[in-house]
């Protein structure tokens, strides 16, 4: 059984408190591995040791941080399978979403923020009295950064690239619930040489290990993806300490079709949207919202299709949902479907556990593709992230009731249009009240723009330019000439 440890100061370290928590096998349902439940002296170590690096990694050259950035990706690469496979097992996720997405935009994580600091400016400026003015943008130090269970290596490496490009040392606190490439990357730092206490991982709940982390005083900002509860506890922790702090947290995401929408390509994309990774993306389009005239030709085939989506072992070739990640966030899922049937919502597919799964995934997490219909806008799952396989439909008439729909809930991650009137277009996205808008597509990310939510789904942003600011302090100085 594989037995994670800590990786502090460039050595792999049991936990201060020899206690370790289980790691599940969602496909199966049984413990395959064993994650220490590290404590604040776990913390204070990798703290302690992220600030001696910080000394002399803020002052290595861009080109040599560059290199080494491309030297783990190198050996990412190298073992590209090898992670894909640790990350399906772990997660439950389709093997070849693993190799398509996870491990492939991990590598380019790396990749682009080692070219990106070679290709930074400055501001300057002069005044009238031929005083000279410039920015300098330094590291900030040490960078807690706590990610979550659903794309585990994949946003993972979105914080580590530009933290340790721009200069900072790092703690990171992985999910305790998905830690097993984060342990490898680790692993991947050690072998390629990275230099003592440049990037630390610490691993445990987020009660206790992430906790004290976020708390520790020698943790200078904080970079975090996950739920919009633990956020709030985050931003209450951080606010009286003044860290920096970046928040990408839940989303309930709308999907509107217009009329006029290729209906084929948005069906085919909207599957996708719905239900990629068993629906445990913050950016899944949760609410569907169709333009009356074809709301029940959409309807129709959408269910149609669903049913057809293939459901099971997560290696095997066909599969298009695995299992949720774990038992507990099964029973939640399945409470929020219950509710939903309370408030006279309508399961037109789905619901339950797939009836032909072999023997040896009998006790696994798996849930149909599940799609309710006729839910009322103020019903709890409209308003609420669900966070797996399960979307509502509902038919609108105009386009300012669909947006007033998409606008009415907590969140404001994300949002899809489907239209070919480019006017319409520009002036839906201009109105909803979300981070990024999609036109015609989905989950298409270019690592030079920003990325981040507004309301209940976060604060800050990162991303190309945005993630080189986060991680460094902007100083002035004015020289008189």
């Amino acid at each position: 059984m594989l037995k994670i440890k800590n990786y502090i100061n460039g050595e792999f370290l049991e936990p201060n408190s020899d206690s370790y928590l289980d790691n599940f096998n969602p496909s199966t349902g049984e413990v395959y591995s064993k994650c220490p439940d590290s404590d604040a002296l776990d913390v204070v170590l990798a703290v302690t040791s992220s600030k001696k690096a910080f000394v002399k990694w803020s002052k290595t050259g861009a080109q040599e941080r560059a290199d080494w950035l491309h030297k783990i990706a190198d050996k990412l690469e190298e073992k590209f399978d090898e992670f894909a496979l640790a990350e399906t097992t772990d997660v439950g996720k389709p093997l070849w979403l693993s190799k398509k997405m996870d491990i492939t935009r991990a590598i380019e994580n790396f990749r682009f923020f080692a070219s990106k600091i070679l290709h930074k400016e400055e501001r300057s400026t002069t005044m009238d009295d031929g005083s000279l003015n410039y920015e300098l943008r330094q590291p900030v130090g040490v960078a807690a950064l706590i990610s979550p269970w659903n794309l585990p290596l994949y946003l993972l490496t979105w914080k580590i690239a530009p933290a340790l490009a721009t200069g900072n040392t790092a703690v990171c606190k992985p999910s305790e619930v998905t830690p097993v490439t984060a342990f490898m990357l680790a692993k991947v730092m050690d072998e390629v040489g990275l230099p003592k206490g440049v990037c630390n991982f610490v691993f445990g709940s987020g009660k206790e290990t992430g906790s004290a982390l976020v708390n520790h005083p020698g943790v200078d900002l904080v970079s975090f993806t996950g739920g919009t509860e633990t956020g709030a506890v985050i931003a209450t922790d951080v606010a009286s300490q003044f860290k920096k702090t970046s928040l990408e947290l839940g989303g309930k995401n709308a999907n509107i079709i217009f009329k006029d929408a290729d209906l084929d390509k948005a069906i085919e994309t909207t599957i996708k949207s719905s239900f990629l990774n068993q629906g445990e993306i913050c950016l899944c389009g949760s609410r569907i919202f169709i333009q009356e005239e074809i709301f029940e030709e959409f309807k129709e085939s959408f269910v149609k299709k669903v049913k057809e989506l293939k459901v099971g072992d997560p290696t095997a070739e066909g599969t298009f949902c695995g299992p949720l990640v774990s038992k507990g966030h099964l029973d939640k899922v399945m409470s929020c479907i219950e509710l939903a049937k309370k408030d006279q919502g309508v399961v037109l597919t789905g619901g339950k556990s797939p009836e032909d799964l072999p023997q040896d995934l009998s006790k696994g997490y798996f849930l149909e593709p599940t799609i309710i219909d006729e839910l009322s806008d103020c019903s709890e799952l409209q308003q609420q992230e669900v966070f797996g396989p399960v979307v509502t439909i509902r038919s609108f008439k105009y386009p300012k009731e669909a947006v007033k729909w998409a606008n009415t809930t907590p969140y404001g991650l994300s949002a899809s249009i489907w239209t070919k009137d480019i006017s319409r277009a520009h002036k839906v996205a201009a109105q909803l009240d979300v981070g990024t808008v999609w036109v015609n597509t989905w989950l298409k990310r270019d690592l030079r723009m920003p990325f981040g939510g507004v309301k209940a789904s976060g604060l800050g942003r990162e991303g190309g330019e945005d993630s080189l600011k986060f991680f460094t302090e902007s100083k002035t100085v004015c020289i008189s000439l």
